[in-house]
């Protein structure tokens, strides 16, 4: 029988992650956010608050395309705020947990054309959901190792340290 591993536990997980982050930037200010992503980055992003944006946006983003809205233009948001962008992410997170809720589990499965960046691709839910939490889990570790390059010290967030699936308590 396989496992069925619920998308709650890995949305449970990012949003876990998002406040050991919010925690952590606090404790060293906004001048985080203006950190370099170095001379390779892709050119999308030149800090690391040009990141942490993206992650929200990104999850917007898709949502609006599932909900067939126009999409949210990444511009009005500003990079260099950790309060206005954690404002933001808990936005897009509700949104994401509201879509969760509400969408048709029998159309789950059924894929749908989108265009993403110049790409159309035939996309299904349940494929551009778990996508939005990988996404995210990528870009916090990319994150983590920029912060280490700049001798900032992030506690471990990987999943076995997180209170999820444990006795470990979860944040209040």
């Amino acid at each position: 029988m396989p496992i069925n591993l619920n998308l709650d536990v890995f949305l449970d997980y990012t949003e876990w992650e998002r406040q050991e982050w919010l925690d952590f930037l606090r404790q060293h200010g906004d001048k985080v956010l203006k950190i370099s992503v170095g001379p390779h980055a892709d050119n999308r992003f030149a800090t690391v608050g040009d990141l942490i944006k993206h992650v929200f946006s990104a999850e917007k983003r898709y949502i609006d395309r599932l909900s067939a809205r126009k999409l949210t233009d990444p511009a009005t948001i500003p990079n260099d705020n950790i309060e206005t962008l954690f404002a933001f992410g808990r936005q897009s997170r509700k949104e994401l947990r509201e879509f969760v809720e509400t969408f048709p589990a029998a159309e789950l499965d059924v894929p749908e054309e989108h265009t993403i960046v110049n790409h159309v691709i035939k996309l299904t839910p349940r494929k551009i959901l778990v996508h939005v939490v990988v996404h995210e889990i990528r870009h916090w570790a990319q994150i983590a190792t920029l912060l280490r390059l700049n001798s900032l010290a992030p506690k471990p967030h990987d999943f076995l340290f997180s209170p999820l699936m444990s006795d470990l308590p979860m944040r209040q």
